[in-house]
């Protein structure tokens, strides 16, 4: 019996041992950090390394913290800006418990500090872009613009200068929020404006305003395509006209030339054919002649007679 009894004193020593090891020793991971807190107040300084620790059980409790960086996603919110249009921006953060004391001090958890951080990033961002113009907020630099060509006609878009810019007042933003986060036990380390885009109704607006400008543009090419198609049918009857002019004029001096060409022949012919009838005259003659007289006729002709005229010709 005693043998019993001191077995399952042992067996029950052990199991408060056990206890006791499973509620003093603690692992903090590589990507943790923790603060011990006793009766809900820190104890000592923060533990940043990772291994194995102890605490006093029972009474100390481990709070374990990201040693990461973290991102925090604002919800889009209405905003004016300087120039009275009203947009939705979307900005987003990383940020980083620098100081986990401070942090559970004055946060607690996680939690806490999301919340810490919408009041203070959502506050800078109205602030800044309340305080400038909407081009400040959407362009980073005062870039050239280049010439766009559409349909033959060139277009220069035309960009006011500015003076701060997107980068900047995101930077700005950045300082001013970490000045605030400062006694807070973290760091923001980079702050972006994710999305600026107009209200439904302003977008509306700029939706039909983008229309007419293209309306505009979309005529201005059609009266240029106009004028353009009336200078190129003025240039075509005008080379019509001087080509054929210049064909009649070639139309004629070749028309000159076969007349006076033709002309000649026909003289040469005209030569020809008078020298042909006379020959034929003549033989005809002859053979009458021939046909008519003999040694014993006697004739009387007039020096008219044609036959009197070939007589006096063979004499």
């Amino acid at each position: 019996m005693k043998n019993r009894n001191k077995t399952i004193i042992q067996l029950v020593i052990l199991v408060i041992v056990l206890i006791v090891a499973t509620q003093s020793a603690f692992i903090v991971n590589e990507t943790e950090q923790v603060v011990i807190t006793q009766f809900g107040k820190p104890v000592g300084d923060a533990i940043i390394t990772p291994g194995l620790k102890m605490k006093v059980p029972f009474i100390q409790k481990t709070n374990y913290f990201e040693k990461r960086y973290m991102e925090w996603d604002g919800d889009p919110n209405q905003l004016p800006t300087r120039d009275k249009k009203f947009i939705l921006v979307d900005a987003y953060a990383r940020w980083q418990i620098t100081d986990p004391l401070q942090f559970y001090i004055r946060l607690t958890d996680e939690r806490g500090a999301q919340s810490r951080l919408d009041d203070i990033l959502d506050g800078e961002t109205r602030d800044y872009i309340a305080n400038h113009d909407l081009e400040e907020a959407v362009r980073t630099s005062n870039r050239e613009p280049l010439p766009s060509s559409e349909i033959g006609v060139e277009i220069v878009d035309s960009l006011s200068k500015i003076q701060i810019g997107r980068q900047r007042i995101q930077e700005m933003i950045l300082e001013t929020a970490n000045d605030r986060t400062s006694d807070l036990g973290i760091i923001i380390l980079d702050f972006r404006l994710k999305r600026l885009n107009y209200v439904e109704e302003v977008r509306e607006q700029v939706y039909a305003r983008m229309q007419s400008e293209r309306f505009r543009i979309a005529e201005q090419f059609r009266s240029e395509g106009q004028g353009e198609a009336s200078r190129i049918n003025g240039e075509k009857e005008r080379d019509l006209k001087v080509i054929q002019s210049e064909a009649f004029r070639r139309a004629e001096e070749i028309r000159g030339a076969a007349d006076a060409r033709a002309t000649s022949i026909y003289a040469a012919a005209h030569n020809q054919s008078a020298a042909s009838r006379n020959l034929y005259s003549f033989m005809k003659s002859m053979e009458t002649f021939q046909n008519t007289f003999d040694s014993t006729t006697t004739v009387i002709l007039s020096t008219g007679s044609e036959l009197y005229k070939y007589l006096i010709e063979l004499e």
